[in-house]
């Protein structure tokens, strides 16, 4: 195990994260703390930091090493962005930091900035071509990358701190002239971004402003799961926040639900700067990733020691073989699982039973593998917590409404719960139950076919006979628990079938 804490000295909030990693559950965020500090608001005239910031920023790090040697942290990161890197006493504020709390800061440029984020958000979304955008206080990376590799890079001399105090500084949130100005502001600054125009492909957006405007979003349309990493929006629903915010008063914006307090002020601006990318790139969608600089920086330092920690081209499956191990599953066991479901599967298939797509195959087979991984928690309720759990956690590497596909899979107990539950997202239609039935039906009958652990299960083949069809199961060791639990759960089969069945163990 290791653990390594990050210190993200941005313009608008200075954040905490302290991080676990191990081989077998992957990178873990143990504590998270901000607190805003609005630096890129203390340089003068001149770009320098006054004393005022500098004693807040020294503050908040004196605070933050406490904490982080709480939690036995001794690799700690400050880094730090936008604001320090232009201000030009930032070597005295390093110097001063170095003196009084003995942490060496590391003030990174734009371009590793946008590395680091394009670095988290290759590692846990899938999309292999995509513009990325991180705007925070005092500056705005962009890259663009294809097939997951690097090809441009970009920072922006302006974010969301300074974004307000040239524009609306003094004004309402809402004011029209500001609006207007700060929009052309930023179309001029794009449009000097030559590669930028036309891309026409996904926007992954990174950072506070992204995930709030997500959060707004989500609470308009009474979204039914939680999280916002891997969250898409088309541009009509980006217009759609930005009239909500547009219509309601400064006084009112922290009624808005999603909307954090501290960036009510600034929420519009950012908003502002994704409204004209959007436009720019010509985007296919508006994805958001709730990884961003920390997190690619954290997998960079731990990459150095563990080159093979991380890999972009198997995020979905690293991410199920975590989630599996947080919950102690046994390999051994998921493992014979997947195989007793794969082989019925194609026994079924075989008999022109069934026939699915390799998405939907492969759907089931993780499925199989996280089977009522909610029995960790309570045995008696293991189907609720099984799809409450998947449904809401943050797997890398999979859209929401797959997520919920494979939840709905995975805890597969019987007709009536399945529908109870995707009743609850209003996301599918009668021919997506009928084939979640199908594929959680499979499932559960394999599960039943390994129900003691203990692996009898050598090889499987169906018959079909006038009147029914026959199973018959070749196994080695003690089978009467399979025995009882596969004729319990048969009937889910038989659906499937349209007849009867019989099952036939025979000795391998």
């Amino acid at each position: 195990m290791k653990r390594i804490g990050l210190i993200d000295i941005g313009s608008n909030t200075i954040r905490l994260v302290l991080f676990e990693y191990t081989e077998e559950t992957g990178l873990k965020e143990i504590q998270n703390i901000k607190t805003p500090a609005r630096l890129a608001s203390f340089l003068n005239e001149d770009s320098v930091m006054e004393e005022e910031g500098i004693d807040n920023l020294i503050d908040i790090l004196s605070s933050f090493k406490e904490i982080a040697d709480q939690y036995g942290v001794s690799d700690l990161n400050p880094v730090a962005t936008a604001a320090v890197r232009n201000s030009v006493n930032s070597d005295d504020i390093v110097k001063r930091v170095k003196e009084e709390l003995d942490l060496d800061v590391k003030v990174i440029t734009g371009k590793e900035e946008a590395f680091f984020g394009f670095h988290a958000v290759t590692h846990t979304i899938s999309t292999q071509d995509a513009v990325t955008i991180d705007i925070g206080g005092g500056s705005t990376e962009l890259t663009f990358f294809e097939d997951k590799e690097l090809i441009y890079s970009t920072s922006l001399p302006f974010g969301v701190v300074t974004l307000e105090k040239m524009f609306f500084e003094d004004k309402e949130h809402n004011d029209k002239a500001a609006i207007k100005k700060a929009t052309a502001f930023i179309e001029e600054q794009m449009s000097s971004v030559r590669w930028l125009a036309k891309r026409r492909v996904h926007i992954l957006a990174i950072g506070g402003s992204a995930r709030n405007i997500a959060r707004i979003h989500q609470s308009m349309v009474n979204y039914p799961i939680a999280g916002v990493h891997g969250y898409s929006m088309q541009k009509n629903d980006l217009d759609d926040v930005m009239k909500k915010l547009v219509k309601t008063d400064s006084d009112d914006l922290d009624d808005i639900d999603g909307l954090s307090k501290d960036r009510s002020d600034i929420i519009l601006p950012s908003l502002l700067v994704f409204q004209k990318l959007y436009d720019v790139v010509d985007a296919k969608e508006f994805k958001f990733s709730r990884k961003g600089l920390r997190e690619g920086l954290a997998m960079h330092l731990i990459s150095k020691e563990k080159p093979y920690a991380f890999n972009k081209y198997r995020i979905y499956e690293d991410a199920l073989n975590e989630l599996a191990n947080d919950f102690n599953l046994q390999k051994i066991v998921y493992d014979k699982r997947i195989e007793i479901t794969e082989r019925l599967y194609h026994e079924l298939n075989r008999h022109d039973l069934i026939n699915i797509s390799k998405h939907d195959k492969y759907l089931m087979k993780n499925a199989a593998k996280i089977f009522y991984l909610g029995e960790f928690i309570d045995r008696d309720a293991t189907s609720q917590h099984t799809f409450y759990l998947i449904a809401n956690s943050n797997i890398n590497g999979i859209v929401h409404r797959d997520r919920v596909r494979l939840a709905l899979i995975a805890s597969f107990k019987n007709k009536t719960l399945l529908k109870f539950y995707a009743d609850e997202v209003d996301w599918f239609d009668d021919d997506d139950i009928e084939l979640l039935l199908a594929l959680g039906s499979i499932l559960k009958f394999a599960n039943a076919l390994n129900i003691s652990h203990t692996n009898i299960v050598q090889d499987m083949y169906l018959e079909e006979h006038e009147d029914e069809y026959v199973l018959t199961v070749e196994y080695n060791g003690d089978s009467i628990a399979e025995k009882y639990q596969s004729i319990r759960q048969k009937k889910h089969i038989e659906k499937i079938l349209k007849k009867d069945l019989s099952i036939k163990f025979t000795k391998a």
